[in-house]
């Protein structure tokens, strides 16, 4: 198969991607080019990925983006939460930012399984995305790196690189979850 082609990705069955999931993605600008990640790509890419949570009932405890991808985490917070739709929401409203280049036909996924859900898992996980960065030689440590985040509807100032973020995130995506 040649790299150009358009053949899709294996993926689960719809309803491993709705409710409580847990899904890590990677979206890949086609070809790996560069030269987009700009602080007002940061921006945009925040404010999308803040009404895709809004939108589609999700909470992103962990993103990086870099400079031919992202990495996010999506936390189902509801029942009616639905990652694959807010994934192809995402992807057309960023699509329009990063023109004229454009991502991959598909993103990549995992479904974190029960035993990666759990909290010290599932925060080992966020860390590795954290420190992507530092592990291309762009930054000397994760958290120097000015691309990266976590989104929460009503909480614009939760930052991951804070020392109290998991206890805040937890305790915040907890009401979240038991107000749906």
């Amino acid at each position: 198969m040649s790299p150009d082609s358009h053949a899709k990705l294996p993926r689960l069955q719809p309803e491993w991607y709705r409710g409580r999931a847990a899904v890590f993605w990677t979206h890949t600008v086609h070809q790996r080019h560069t030269g987009w990640l700009t602080d007002t790509f940061h921006q945009q890419f925040r404010e999308v990925l803040l009404h895709t949570c809004a939108r589609y009932a999700l909470a992103c405890p962990a993103y990086v983006v870099m400079p031919d991808h992202w990495h996010l985490v999506g936390l189902g917070l509801a029942a009616h939460s639905d990652q694959l739709r807010a994934t192809h929401f995402l992807r057309e409203h960023l699509g329009r930012a990063l023109k004229p280049r454009e991502l991959q036909p598909q993103a990549h996924d995992h479904v974190l399984r029960e035993e990666a859900r759990k909290r010290g898992a599932f925060q080992t996980a966020c860390r590795y995305i954290f420190e992507n960065p530092a592990r291309a030689g762009l930054v000397d440590a994760g958290k120097n790196w000015p691309y990266s985040g976590a989104i929460v509807a009503g909480y614009p100032k939760l930052d991951p690189h804070e020392g109290d973020y998991w206890e805040r995130f937890w305790s915040i995506y907890t009401r979240k979850v038991d107000s749906h």
